[in-house]
Parts: structure tokens; C-alpha cells; sequence
């Protein structure tokens, strides 16, 4: 049997969501857990997953990208007409959102899938907000913003700037030392590793194997989850085979991966999450019009833009990750003074104490 380039993109982005969907689940890998984790417990064993993939992610995308003659300034990451201004505003929202929902886009694809059905509402409104403000009504609101002509000129003035990778590198090494503490415990950060990994491998498949498309252009994109899942949920509600692309392939491989390892690694479950009452509903509907909206204006959620976004090394989405960052620790700072952040389980370092169920 014989695939058109296109068609192969879509199986291997499938299978790339798969392998990632099996690895979130198995270890939780979470960029708002671990800031729950420090803030509740202060444990910075996912804190250090996270800046593990990142520092993979940027290494191993380098490699690919220069191997390959992978030009990664053709991302959407380097798009025309940057609006840092958007892109920070954006961040801010999607951080407040994440937080209010326990769990970013692609956290709450894998906590689906694993049985919590409050993650559907997050997962539902984060696809509908996040077309909203790329196609719908919800762009006009912005308008006033993204298309500002005296924020772009501003904008202009700093321009689409790559990073320099031995400095991101080096930063990011010096987070990994204090939040690891023990040289021993980096073993335990496989998950990290293969996430980076798994964002190399996405702009390879691509970059390279999408670059001899004929039939069909295959966009430059690595692992992103806001806009890719209203992309989803249009595609359920019309469904068009021609609109079955990489993103949209990886989410539902996401969502068939957490749920084949949740049926092996049973040991997480979500039913403690009803600690929020009846505002866990409200939390979970406001959280992911937020995520939505958040997500696309700053290109990327922490995923898009935390990894994806920022192994190109764009200015943009340090910007972005940073907002995010800021926002959701805010957040979640408030939210436990009305202990309203809650926690199933506890992440700490085998050599401390082992992950146990509150």
C-alpha cells in the first residue's frame, strides 16, 4: 500500500501523538502541575521534567534543523508583522486560563482520556474560543489590538529575533541544576527527554518528509494544541478528509495514546478533583474560553510556544512562555490562599518519598 506524502505526514503525526499522549500520561508531565507542585508541596520534580524537554527540544531541533536544511524562520513562530503586544497579552490570558482549569490543552487531552470527564468542557470550550478568535467574533474584539498599526511599528522596532542558542541553553541548564539539586535525579527525567525529543521529530516530519508534499502543502509545525483542537472539533462536526492535517492527527493520537497507557498505568485517578465543588464546572468552562482565546494570540500554548515555539529560539515565544508563566503563577498564588487549587496526588523525587494519592 502506497501513501501520498501528505497522507504519510498525517500517519506519522498520529503516531508522534500517540507516543506523546502515552508518555504525559505515564509520568503526567505538566507545565501548570508543576507550578501547583511547588506552590503546594514545593516539589520540583515535573518543574524539572518540563525544563528538561526544553533544553532537548531546543538542542535536538538545532541538530535536525541544521542537518536537514530545515528553515525554521518559515514557522509561524516568525510570522510577518509580529505583535509582541498580542503575544504578551495572550500569554497573560492563557496562563490565568490554565490555572483556573487544572491544566493546559494538551493536559486536558490526556486527563480525558484517562477517565476525567470535566477535562471535555475544558477540551470543548478551548476549541471553540480558540476558532472564535482566529475566525470568528472573537477577532474583531481584538482587532483593535492585534492589528494596531502603532503596537506593529513598535513591534518592528525589535523584529522577529532568534535567540542565541548557547545562551538559552546555558539559562536553562542553571534552572535544571536548582531545580534537580541531585545529579543523580536527572535519570528519572526520561519523560522530559522524550518530549523534546518528540518536538525534533515533529519539524522533521514536517520540515522534511512534508517539504516533498506534491498534492497538498504541508505546513512547517511542531507539537501545538490550542488551535489544532478547534481544528478537531470542526472537523468532527464537517467532516472533510481534506482537512485532516498534522495538528489535528496529533491530538487525537494524544488522546488514543493517554487512553491506551491509562489502561496499564492505572494509578491515577481524578475523582478528588471534585474538592472544587460546583465551581469546578464554572472553573472549567471559564479556563478554556481563556485558554482559547490566550492561546491563539500568542501563537501557542505551553506546548506551542514553551517547546515548540521555543526550540526555533523566537524572541517571540520566550515572550510568550514568560507571560504565561507569570500569569499562572498569580493565579494559582490566589486561587490556594481560597484553597481552590487542588491536588490528587503528590510528584516528588524517588530518593525524597514516592508519589502517593491525598
Amino acid at each position: 500500500m502506497s501513501f501520498e506524502v501528505y497522507e504519510l505526514v498525517n500517519i506519522l503525526g498520529f503516531i508522534l501523538g500517540l507516543a506523546l499522549g502515552a508518555v504525559g500520561q505515564k509520568n503526567q508531565f505538566c507545565f501548570s502541575g508543576s507550578i501547583k507542585d511547588y506552590i503546594l508541596t514545593k516539589s520540583t520534580k515535573r518543574g524539572a521534567s518540563v525544563i528538561m524537554a526544553m533544553i532537548i527540544a531546543v538542542i535536538s531541533t538545532a541538530l535536525v534543523a541544521n542537518n536537514f536544511q530545515i528553515d525554521l524562520t518559515e514557522s509561524n513562530y516568525y510570522r510577518e508583522n509580529i505583535n509582541y503586544f498580542s503575544i504578551v497579552l495572550g500569554g497573560l490570558i492563557f496562563g490565568v486560563g490554565m490555572m483556573l482549569a487544572d491544566g493546559c490543552s494538551n493536559r486536558h487531552l490526556i486527563k480525558f482520556a484517562q477517565g476525567d470527564i470535566h477535562s471535555l468542557i475544558v477540551i470543548v470550550f478551548t476549541g471553540i474560543f480558540a476558532f472564535a478568535t482566529a475566525k470568528g467574533f472573537i477577532n474583531g474584539f481584538f482587532a483593535p489590538i492585534t492589528t494596531n498599526e502603532t503596537l506593529l511599528e513598535w513591534s518592528s522596532l525589535i523584529g522577529n529575533i532568534t535567540m542565541n542558542i548557547y545562551f538559552v541553553v546555558g539559562v536553562l541548564v542553571i534552572l535544571l541544576a536548582v531545580l534537580v539539586r541531585k545529579l543523580n535525579r536527572v535519570i528519572s527525567l526520561w519523560d522530559g527527554v522524550l518530549v523534546g525529543l518528540f518536538v525534533a521529530a515533529a519539524w522533521y516530519i514536517t520540515g522534511v518528509i512534508g517539504a516533498d508534499s506534491i498534492e497538498r502543502v504541508v505546513d512547517l509545525e511542531a507539537l501545538s494544541f490550542v488551535y489544532p483542537t478547534g481544528r478537531a472539533i470542526e472537523l468532527f462536526m464537517y467532516y472533510d478528509a481534506f482537512n485532516l492535517v498534522f495538528p489535528i492527527c496529533l491530538v487525537l493520537g494524544v488522546i488514543i495514546g493517554a487512553f491506551l497507557m491509562s489502561k496499564i498505568n492505572r494509578r491515577y485517578s481524578f475523582g478528588c478533583t471534585a474538592s472544587k465543588g460546583q465551581k469546578k464546572v464554572r472553573y472549567n468552562m471559564i479556563g478554556g474560553a481563556l485558554m482559547g482565546t490566550g492561546g491563539v494570540l500568542s501563537i501557542g500554548c505551553t506546548v506551542g510556544q514553551g517547546l515548540s515555539g521555543l526550540s526555533t529560539l523566537a524572541f517571540a515565544s520566550f515572550l510568550a512562555i514568560v507571560s504565561i508563566f507569570i500569569s499562572a503563577t498569580i493565579t494559582a498564588i490566589l486561587l490556594n490562599k481560597k484553597d481552590e487549587l487542588p491536588m490528587c496526588f503528590i510528584f516528588e523525587w524517588k530518593d525524597n518519598r514516592a508519589d502517593y494519592q491525598i
